[in-house]
């Protein structure tokens, strides 16, 4: 994939400085400063001048803030991803909530950049891939004697259950043999990760809300179109769900 061009926005002068740099040191995807700005009129006065792939955005700024700015993208629809860099870890979760891939905290550490960029790749190749044919992929199952092809386009979820796997669909449960990671690998562009146990239907996704659960306590759940209860997402995975979400 060719360079990521980035618009900096930092009203600190020694702040874009150091990203450029880092920037400059990045290789995997690598990634060039497009263009920068002290403040979010500035930002919003670059943004149709040119194409970018990645708004580095500091929060606290004088006049509109970068969060402010993200939610008038938000609301905008289109645009470049957000990736949000602060002094103050405070924001995440409303950095989160406003569909940014990443959250970095100042001062930004090389490695910790570049794994933002790769987010930041692999949801613009999740946008411009083209969609899977459903229609020709189907789980073959097998039980009681009768073998059975369930289409992908119907299932709702795969859920890990002592030896077997689940295979949910709007209407129906099946029983399947098999290992939750090989189905993650074979069909990575049907299903995400929600749980160590569990993979959902990307284009079942409906919604990511706080959830308490009797077991795993406070946390995130997702809920699918077709199905009413909702699937607790682990902390480890919420940021790839979030990235699924706003992709």
């Amino acid at each position: 994939m060719k360079a990521l061009r980035v618009l900096l926005v930092d009203d600190e002068t020694l702040a874009r400085a150091r990203l450029r740099t880092l920037l400059g040191d990045c290789t995997a995807p690598a990634a060039e400063v497009a263009a920068e700005a002290s403040t979010a009129a500035e930002a919003l006065a670059l943004l149709p001048t040119q194409p970018f792939d990645l708004l580095l955005l500091d929060i606290h700024m004088p006049g509109m803030d970068g969060v402010q700015l993200a939610q008038q993208l938000r609301a905008q629809g289109g645009g470049p991803a957000v990736v949000f860099v602060t002094a103050h870890a405070g924001h995440a979760l409303q950095a989160f909530d406003l569909e940014a891939l990443d959250y970095l905290t100042k001062p930004v550490r090389l490695q910790r950049l570049q794994q933002a960029l790769q987010k930041v790749e692999r949801s613009a190749q999740v946008r411009t891939a083209p969609e899977p044919d459903l229609a020709e992929e189907s789980l073959v199952i097998h039980d009681r004697g009768r073998t059975e092809r369930v289409p992908l386009s119907g299932v709702l979820y795969l859920k890990a259950e002592l030896k077997y796997i689940t295979v949910r669909t709007a209407t129906k449960h099946f029983i399947l043999d098999g290992a939750l990671g090989e189905l993650e690998q074979r069909f990575a562009s049907v299903f995400i990760r929600i749980h160590r146990n569990a993979l959902v239907s990307r284009r079942a996704l409906r919604a990511l809300e706080k959830h308490f659960d009797p077991e795993e306590g406070e946390g995130w759940a997702v809920r699918l179109h077709g199905l009413d209860e909702p699937l607790m997402v682990s902390r480890r995975q919420l940021a790839a769900v979030r990235e699924a979400m706003a992709g």
